[in-house]
């Protein structure tokens, strides 16, 4: 009886190695599929991970475009044609400029007192648009000048103004953060002989005040000046009485050299075979550039 309980413990034993034994080794493959699938996995990951730093590199800033930040409300030197389409002086010669330097021209318009913003954030590459650079030397890294101009005061005609005495007590409208705001507030003597400074967001609305009769003069660019009276047929007058003396440059953010110099060098280029000269005839009736003279 002993020996027959030994013996089935015995086959019990056996048994349950074998069988112990037989779920090793069909537990073996499951593992090496756990395995496999985990590096099928891995490689997967890998390949996601991948994919955004790709979309990303998609979505860096083109180097062949040429964004020229202006005031569409500023002609003959930037503004919205009559075909609804941009366009100006200071925009044809961007677009000559873009084209010598196998760049596609972007024009972006702007609120001129975010200029500087536009500018810092990369939204343009430069403020291309009657830019006067006195005063402003040390804040933008500027081309060569390309043209002069002067700050002057546009009257009515029959207004019986003839000098800057004759607008003591008067109001004058000028364009916020503009060369002339600037120069008047270094004439602090004409300026607080207005009767009211009027400062409004652009020129067109500084003529219609005046046409109006809601302001008696305005300070402002000379070449704006006489473009828009011939423009709008009105019988408006420059003072021969300058405010300032300026010149207009292009300006890049402060330290960007490189892309200055290859505007400046097509500038040049412009100069040097009449481009300039047929441009400027073009809008101003003759050559009222500066470069390589």
């Amino acid at each position: 009886m002993k020996k027959r309980i030994i013996s089935a413990m015995l086959i019990t034993a056996m048994a349950a190695a074998m069988t112990a034994g037989c779920g090793t080794k069909e537990e073996a493959p499951a593992t090496e599929t756990a395995a496999e699938s985990g590096t099928e996995e891995a490689v997967k990951l890998e390949d996601d991970t991948d994919a955004p730093e790709s979309e990303a590199a998609g979505t860096e800033k083109s180097g062949d475009t040429f964004t020229v930040g202006f005031d569409q409300d500023f002609p003959p030197m930037g503004f919205v044609g009559e075909d609804g389409e941009f366009t100006g002086f200071d925009l044809e010669l961007a677009a000559e400029v873009a084209k010598r330097l196998d760049k596609e021209i972007v024009y972006q318009p702007i609120a001129w007192d975010a200029k500087d913003m536009e500018l810092e954030s990369g939204t343009i590459d430069c403020i291309w648009n009657g830019f006067t650079m006195n005063g402003r030397e040390d804040s933008y890294t500027w081309s060569e000048p390309y043209m002069k101009n002067n700050q002057v005061f546009v009257v009515k005609a029959d207004a019986g103004i003839s000098t800057k005495e004759d607008l003591a007590g008067k109001v004058v409208d000028v364009q916020t953060d503009s060369s002339a705001e600037a120069a008047l507030k270094e004439d602090e003597e004409l300026m607080n002989s207005f009767g009211q400074l009027v400062t409004v967001a652009d020129y067109n609305t500084a003529f219609m005040d005046l046409e109006s009769g809601a302001v008696d003069a305005i300070a402002m660019d000379d070449v704006v000046a006489s473009y828009q009276i011939e423009q709008r047929q009105v019988d408006f007058v420059v003072l021969d009485e300058t405010l300032a003396a300026e010149e207009y440059g292009v300006g890049f953010k402060l330290g960007n050299e490189e892309l200055r110099d290859q505007v400046q060098d097509a500038l040049k280029e412009m100069a040097a075979d009449g481009t300039l000269a047929e441009i400027s005839d073009k809008w101003f009736g003759k050559d009222i550039t500066t470069i390589g003279k």
